[in-house]
């Protein structure tokens, strides 16, 4: 997924162990999945982020992935659909974010397009 949308290489070992701590935990987030005739074609993961300036949670929109043949057919944006849907629905919650690499043209678009914007902040981060 990360090869093809950003040309990045993710470790496995770490993967495979972060995907099974969200599925277990409870308390870490959520996959959404999109499913034909039985086939996974779609599928993101939520996390969360709690604002002290909003008493609320905000979701992450993280790790979208739609198999090549299924783009541009509303997969995402009924994952998406789902998401807000949820979301507003928690009375704990304060809205939606993402991130999206800057040379990712087409998601951005497809973002505004859900009525997503893009705010006034860069995101910096520390790795280890």
């Amino acid at each position: 997924m990360a090869m093809e949308t950003e040309k990045k290489t993710l470790n496995e070992e770490l993967i495979k162990p972060g995907v099974k701590s969200v599925l277990t935990s409870g308390n870490k987030g959520f996959y959404l999945v999109a499913e034909v005739d039985k086939s996974i074609v779609g599928s993101l993961l939520i996390t969360y982020e709690w604002s002290d300036w909003r008493n609320a949670w905000y979701w992450w929109i993280q790790s979208v992935y739609v198999e090549k043949n299924w783009r541009r057919k509303g997969v995402y944006s009924l994952l998406h659909n789902e998401v807000i849907s949820r979301c507003k629905k928690s009375k704990e919650s304060c809205g939606v974010r993402l991130y999206v690499d800057k040379e990712n043209k087409i998601a951005q678009k497809v973002y505004r397009e859900l009525g997503m914007f893009e705010n006034n902040y860069l995101l910096y981060e520390t790795n280890f």
